[in-house]
């Protein structure tokens, strides 16, 4: 995926591979106010306010309270930006606000827009960083509220990646067990259990984050077979020999190379012979020289987030898979998520069995 400008006429396009326009303002001044204005119509509602037709500005703007000539202004920001169309002097949702900010939509990120807010408090922090080098423990700052919040934010981030992986991933035949390591609101093991019916999921989160873990959880009907587990994958013993899968879903990239090693290490004991060790995250470059891979720049943005705000990154797929040939595994071919530009599926599986791997759709 690549970030920033994008030429749409030919005129553009020679600009920009002429460099004669200014790219770095595209990349930072209309990229940030813009980011901006989507966060601020989301969290106003005023998405919701076209839910049921089209509506003039005017309508919008006393539906939900806010101030006609401000409406009047977002609303063509997001009209010239594919967010909405206009039809009979009316404006209308599209496809893709209907999809992705309606808040009742099953596949909404509106609490994930919400949460931007705080995240932007957060980066910045980045000149500091940059000066020091030193992290800022973001996640240990939260408050309640927007440890709640930031739930919700990642249960919406998760939704289309968590139905792919479900599809994609490389079950045992028969598995019965999922361990979920750090999977707080679940969806990832929801959608692996509807997947796989006779499977059962155990989510490992720290015991300050389940309450509103399980809330979000509850939604989705499956407290028989998903349950939240309190403990710390770094701290505690997971087993031996008692899961048929693991999951670690966005969370590498808040731990160091040696704690990623030690938790591959103890995940490896924690599988049964044919198990398989799943990994899922956002993947950096391992090299100056691979900058121009177009499923490696997300992660090099994500690189420098996440070592301000955890200590540590995302890390390449010659990392990753060392951890998990180090711990005895045998490393799958890697599965570049869809759903997620610039993040893989990257699984290794506990030698000793001669179950075949199950896994269909999204080839």
């Amino acid at each position: 995926m690549r970030l920033g400008a994008h030429a749409e006429t030919v005129i553009e396009w020679l600009a920009l591979r002429l460099n004669l326009g200014p790219k770095p303002l595209a990349d930072t001044q209309a990229a940030f106010q813009f980011a901006r204005i989507i966060m601020a119509a989301s969290r106003a509602g005023l998405f919701e306010a076209l839910q049921d037709g089209g509506r003039t500005a005017q309508e919008i703007a006393a539906a939900r309270g806010t101030d006609p000539r401000a409406t009047a202004k977002v609303l063509d920001a997001l009209l010239a930006h594919g967010y909405l169309r206009y039809r009979n002097g009316l404006y209308e949702l599209n496809r893709l606000s209907r999809k992705w900010l309606l808040a009742d939509s099953p596949h909404t990120l509106a609490h994930k827009l919400d949460f931007q807010e705080i995240e932007w408090r957060w980066t910045e922090g980045f000149d500091r960083w940059l000066l020091d080098g030193t992290a800022r423990d973001m996640h240990g700052t939260l408050s309640p509220k927007e440890w709640h919040r930031y739930q919700w934010g990642m249960r919406d981030f998760s939704t289309a990646p968590a139905t792919e992986v479900a599809w994609r991933s490389r079950l045992p035949k028969g598995a019965r067990a999922l361990l979920d390591i750090g999977g707080s609101h679940g969806f990832y093991s929801v959608q692996m259990c509807r997947r796989h019916p006779e499977l059962t999921a155990t989510i490992l989160e720290l015991p300050e984050a389940i309450p509103s873990a399980a809330e979000i959880l509850a939604r989705e009907g499956l407290e028989r077979r998903v349950v939240h587990v309190p403990g710390n994958a770094l701290e505690d013993d997971l087993g031996t020999e008692i899961y048929d899968a693991v999951l670690l879903a966005n969370l590498i990239h808040h731990f160091d190379a040696e704690q990623n090693l030690r938790l591959a290490q103890k995940v490896a004991r924690a599988l049964r012979p044919g198990g398989v060790f799943m990994i899922v995250d956002a993947i950096r470059i391992a090299s100056p020289a691979e900058a121009n891979r177009p499923s490696r720049r997300l992660g090099a943005v994500l690189d420098v987030y996440f070592a301000l705000t955890s200590t540590s990154g995302t890390w390449s797929v010659e990392a990753i898979q060392e951890w998990q040939r180090s711990a005895g595994l045998r490393i799958l071919r890697p599965i570049w998520l869809k759903t997620l530009p610039g993040a893989a599926l990257l699984e290794a599986m506990k030698p000793g069995a001669s179950n075949a791997a199950v896994g269909t759709g999204f080839v």
